[in-house]
């Protein structure tokens, strides 16, 4: 049954989930699930993992140290919020924690090049 003081929005996402098998209904209808902004922000976020990948091949002395340094910090500070959050949001678990772990690597290949000699 549809309540009454619903959006249309959640009327539709409804809809449709009463055609999906009772399996993906649980997962369509999930606080967490495709039919919210909690499943989308995230999913976009990926984006900034693929740049990341993407600076590995970029050289070493036009590396943003305070950008990398600040995406690797968000990073950290976001997978440890969406474990604290209710429902807990592994799709922006996972997000964060590749945004972090690849702007840690740039960053310390940056600290590397910053600290070591200087070529002449």
């Amino acid at each position: 049954m549809i309540p009454k003081n619903i959006s249309r929005y959640q009327k539709l996402m409804q809809s449709i989930a009463k055609n999906l098998p009772e399996k993906s209904q649980k997962i369509f209808l999930h606080p967490a699930g495709p039919t919210t902004i909690f499943f989308w922000a995230p999913t976009f976020k990926w984006g900034l993992v693929i740049a990341g990948i993407g600076d590995i091949n970029r050289p070493v002395d036009s590396i943003s140290m305070s950008q990398t340094f600040s995406l690797m910090l968000t990073g950290v500070i976001w997978s440890r919020y969406s474990l604290v959050i209710i429902p807990k949001n592994f799709n922006l678990l996972s997000v964060n924690a590749f945004v972090s772990l690849t702007a840690a690597y740039n960053f310390i290949r940056g600290a590397k090049y910053h600290m070591g000699p200087k070529n002449a």
